[in-house]
């Protein structure tokens, strides 16, 4: 069990984005013929001969539009994968999604007005549930901090989104 819970897409963001994505490009779906992407929809990695696609997509823009934060030039966006239809959401997997020992990521976080307010490398490690909560526990104990983007260090990609609760 973890202590912060990671946020899927919303589904009305989802179903935006497989018309066209936040680059104004169309979703171009397709089988996956080997599996292993991961998949910002359910949160899990995607099985071989899924319908996927890969959008562009702005989280911070979405969060924004619901909030009234205005992030100027932090609103950026970048490519995920997602189910080419709806696949109904995470299915209440345990764990931190795309964790495991080796990997690499960054913990970003954003104040309320959605301007970055540092971030933090992590090497996940025999325990990766653990070193992503123990980031996240630090995060938040700033209370400027708003919510946390946690990503693929090595591309960058966007994987979840974590919010103050």
């Amino acid at each position: 069990m973890t202590a912060h819970t990671a946020l899927p897409i919303a589904p009305s963001a989802l179903a935006a984005l497989r018309s066209l994505d936040d680059a104004g490009q169309p979703c171009l779906p397709y089988e996956d013929p080997e599996g292993g992407a991961p998949l910002r929809c359910c949160l899990r990695r995607s099985a071989p001969g899924e319908r996927i696609a890969l959008v562009s997509y702005a989280p911070l823009r979405r969060w924004a539009a619901a909030t009234g934060a205005e992030p100027g030039a932090y609103d950026e966006q970048g490519p995920v994968f997602i189910h080419a239809a709806d696949c109904g959401g995470p299915a209440g997997a345990a764990g931190h999604p795309f964790a495991h020992p080796g990997a690499l990521r960054t913990a970003r976080r954003y104040d309320a007005a959605g301007h970055i307010l540092g971030g933090r490398v992590l090497t996940l490690t025999g325990d990766p549930d653990a070193v992503i909560d123990q980031a996240l526990a630090e995060a938040f104990a700033d209370p400027g901090t708003a919510l946390v983007h946690v990503r693929a260090a090595e591309f960058g990609c966007y994987l979840f989104e974590v919010r103050r609760g």
